[in-house]
Parts: structure tokens; C-alpha cells; sequence
């Protein structure tokens, strides 16, 4: 299998994740203007499946290194397993709150807001989890970054003066998915040997099997969760699953185009791991609020309309989001 041999080729590939896991919203963007977000996530949810199988299939059978993909799967540790397995699941569960939060207030919102905390309180749980990298810079990162997010709410709070047709409701929904999406990656990450993905541990996943099983636990808790969110749903009517069927082909195919890019940031994430180690390969992954809050703010026009204080306290969000990235990236040089 293809795997990462350089501390500064991990932190390419985990540049990667945080452009994909930055861009994947503006498919629903997209699909939106004629489909609610939980037709939507079900398109989503299958291109998560559809490129998990693709790498297994090429990028982790091929090469002399580590195990392929299928004998790696059959001698996998159950327990390794439902490891894997949990994380989808709890990655789903967060991710469909943070759908709700971007069709309520937007990508320039709910990304920094939900997704920055779940950095924030990610790299803290994978770094006890399995340390690497120098601590100190580490926490002065997320510090930075913490800051960061308070200064985009704020930004918001100021947007919203005068507006009667959006509440603190997409703020709400934003924190709830961010502290649940915060837990995902360590127990993919505990489901591998993030020592040595070339010989790694009897009973561990390579990362391209973790992937697939992570993708099957997103996959199947979607009967179950999203059903809830079109019967339960946070903005508009109840829908029923008969009016997923009557989108065409094109809007189906969004969906699944940002499934496909979310699961390969997430490949690339959890290959990096071994050499960044995996609360910087997260971290940095979920730099991804950068990247949407740029997309939301100059393509989207979301804070059009918004005093002049809210671009400054967006400014500044930016500008410690990016210092905050660094010091990330310069703890495990």
C-alpha cells in the first residue's frame, strides 16, 4: 500500500484535508437552491462509501508495504473493528447537525464555529490519546485558534443585529456538532498502529481498511440518524424519503461529488497520522474552517449586509486561525 515516508510530505497531504474538508459544503451550497439538506445526505453519505472502497481497492492493495486491503481486513481484531466502526458513527451524528447548521446560517458560520471547536477539543483528545509532537506549541496553537472562533461568533452576533429571520439557532446547532465531532477521529485513529503503517501490529487496521470500515459506520448509521432529522427536521416541514427520489440525476450527483471530497481528506488525514501523528494531522484537517469561512464570505456573500465590525472581527479570526495553524505545524517539525 501507499504510505507516507516524511514529516513534510504528512503535512502536504494534510494541507489536502483541510482544502476538501473546507470545500465539501459548497456542494450543498449548490444542491440547496432546489433540495433540502437531508436529500442531500444521503448522496453524501454514499460518495463517503464509493471513494473508501476506490482507495482500498487501489491505494491500499498496491506496493510491497504493509498489508493490502482484503488480507488486512480478514485478519483484523474485532475489537479494532467497532473501533473504526464508532467513529463513523459519531463522525455522522455530528456531521448531519452540522448540514442543519449550514442550511440555517451558512459555511462562514457553522465551519468556523462548529468545526473550530471540534478542532480545538480533537487535538486535545487525540494528543492524550496518543502524544506527538511538542505540547507546547500544541496548546498555544489551539489557544490561538479558540480565539479565532469567538471572534466569528461575535462576527455573527453583529450581523444578526436588525435581521428577524435568522436566531442563535445555527449558532446552537454549530457548538452541539462541534463537541460531537470532536471524539470521531480518535477511535479511527486507535483502530491502527500509528507507530508503523509498513509492518503494522497483528489485529490493527491500515489506514485504507480504517477508512472503509469508518465509512460503513457512517453509512449505516444514516438509516437511523438521518431518518430522524427528515421526520424531526431543525428548519422547515417534515419530508418523507419518496422525495429523494424525485431529484435528478445531476443533483444527486453534487451529493455524492462532496461525499467523494470529504472521504478524501479523510484518507489523506489518517495516512499523514503516522508521521504527523494524529492530533496534528486533525488539527490541521480541520484548519478546514479557514477554507469555508473563505468560501462562505467571498463566493457566498453570507455577511453581505453586515456592519463594518463584522469584517474586522473576521479579519482577525483569519488572521489568527492562520498564526494558530502554524504553530501546529512547527510542534511536530
Amino acid at each position: 500500500m501507499f504510505i507516507v515516508q516524511n514529516y513534510s510530505l504528512a503535512i502536504v497531504f494534510c494541507v489536502v484535508t483541510m482544502l476538501c474538508w473546507g470545500s465539501w459544503g459548497n456542494t450543498q451550497k449548490l444542491a440547496s437552491r432546489t433540495w433540502r439538506y437531508e436529500f442531500f445526505y444521503w448522496d453524501y453519505v454514499v460518495g463517503v462509501l464509493l471513494f473508501s472502497i476506490l482507495s482500498a481497492f487501489t491505494l491500499g492493495s498496491i506496493g510491497t508495504e504493509g498489508r493490502s486491503f482484503i488480507p488486512d481486513l480478514m485478519q483484523a481484531d474485532p475489537l479494532n473493528i467497532g473501533s473504526a466502526f464508532l467513529g463513523g458513527i459519531i463522525f455522522n451524528a455530528s456531521n448531519i447537525l452540522l448540514s442543519a447548521a449550514i442550511a440555517i446560517c451558512g459555511m462562514s458560520v457553522a465551519f468556523p464555529v462548529g468545526v473550530g471547536l471540534a478542532l480545538v477539543l480533537g487535538v486535545l483528545i487525540n494528543y492524550f490519546g496518543a502524544a506527538k509532537g511538542e505540547p507546547l506549541f500544541i496548546f498555544v496553537g489551539i489557544a490561538l485558534i479558540t480565539v479565532a472562533i469567538i471572534l466569528n461568533g461575535l462576527a455573527y452576533k453583529k450581523a444578526l443585529v436588525g435581521s428577524k429571520k435568522v436566531s442563535g439557532k445555527g449558532i446552537f446547532i454549530s457548538v452541539a456538532a462541534g463537541v460531537i465531532m470532536a471524539f470521531f477521529y480518535r477511535f479511527v485513529a486507535a483502530s491502527m498502529d500509528l507507530e508503523n503503517f509498513a509492518d503494522p501490529a497483528a489485529g490493527k487496521l491500515t489506514p485504507y481498511t480504517a477508512v472503509f470500515i469508518f465509512a460503513v459506520g457512517v453509512f449505516v448509521s444514516n438509516f437511523l440518524f438521518n431518518t430522524i432529522a427528515m421526520k424531526k427536521p431543525v428548519e422547515g416541514a417534515p419530508v418523507s424519503i419518496s422525495g429523494y427520489f424525485k431529484g435528478d440525476m445531476r443533483t444527486h450527483l453534487v451529493g455524492v461529488l462532496g461525499g467523494v471530497i470529504w472521504c478524501i481528506g479523510q484518507s489523506f488525514s489518517v495516512i499523514a497520522s503516522e508521521k504527523a501523528g494524529a492530533a496534528i494531522s486533525y488539527g490541521l484537517g480541520q484548519g478546514a474552517t479557514l477554507v469555508s469561512a473563505l468560501w462562505g464570505i467571498l463566493i457566498w456573500h453570507e455577511f453581505k449586509g453586515a456592519p463594518k465590525s463584522s469584517d474586522y472581527l473576521n479579519l482577525g479570526m483569519f488572521v489568527l486561525f492562520v498564526i494558530g495553524l502554524g504553530f501546529l505545524i512547527y510542534a511536530g517539525a
